[in-house]
């Protein structure tokens, strides 16, 4: 196991063993660990994660259901792949849900909860400064759940929860693209402006903006790939 691979690690505190078996796991997908179309050895996950098989195979069927993975009979778990429809169906949800989350947030987060997006936000700049996709991926979730817990909407929560497991898959594709990661920093930092402004209309305009950004570079991306 690699230096780079101990942040894989499970420690057997706090959260539920399995629930924190399924996100180790999820995190090496979304970094790059185990790119699309990857198959995903069982032995090689337990020595990642640092637990059991039956652990490994409860957070493999967990991420089969969300489609994060798919089992080929006889071959075993792969990373799934996104066609490039599936791709542009994805983004197209989340630029709806995150512009109503950046408008809530404007318009309904706490003093204390803008302080935590604003922490947030500095540590995501600090990533991005970093040859560290691990922990720009970190960054980026934790700077999106602080802006749902300050949304104060808990359906909308639950929407992007769910659709969260291909996000990140996506993400990860994005950030990959030339330049890509400065010019999103620089989206965010208007974006952060429109937040703290309690500017709700422009808020929800740069937060869909940000994500038709993204968009952008990973279906070029995909598209390359299915090319290939």
């Amino acid at each position: 196991m690699t230096d780079s691979d101990a942040a894989f690690r499970v420690e057997k505190i706090a959260a539920p063993l399995r629930y924190s078996v399924t996100e180790s796991i999820r995190s090496a997908i979304a970094a790059g660990r185990f790119k699309a179309g990857d198959r995903l050895p069982e032995r090689e996950l337990c020595e990642l994660t640092g637990v059991s098989r039956t652990l490994v195979r409860e957070a493999m069927r967990q991420l089969e259901s969300e489609g994060v993975i798919t089992v080929e009979p006889h071959r075993g778990p792969f990373v799934a792949r996104l066609s490039r429809a599936q791709a542009e169906g994805v983004y197209q949800v989340r630029i709806e849900l995150e512009g109503l989350a950046c408008r809530l947030f404007a318009e309904n987060a706490t003093d204390i909860q803008r302080q935590a997006l604003k922490d947030a936000f500095k540590d995501l700049q600090a990533a991005a400064r970093r040859a560290d996709p691990q922990n720009r991926l970190r960054t980026k979730n934790q700077f999106y759940a602080c802006m749902i817990e300050g949304a104060q909407n808990e359906a909308l929560g639950s929407c992007l929860h769910i659709l969260n497991s291909r996000i990140s898959l996506l993400r990860a594709t994005s950030m990959t693209a030339p330049g890509r990661i400065k010019k999103s920093i620089a989206e965010l930092s208007s974006l952060m402006e429109a937040l703290m402004a309690r500017d709700g209309e422009r808020a929800c305009q740069l937060g869909q903006q940000h994500v038709r950004m993204a968009a952008e570079a990973a279906l070029k991306l995909l598209s390359t790939d299915e090319a290939d």
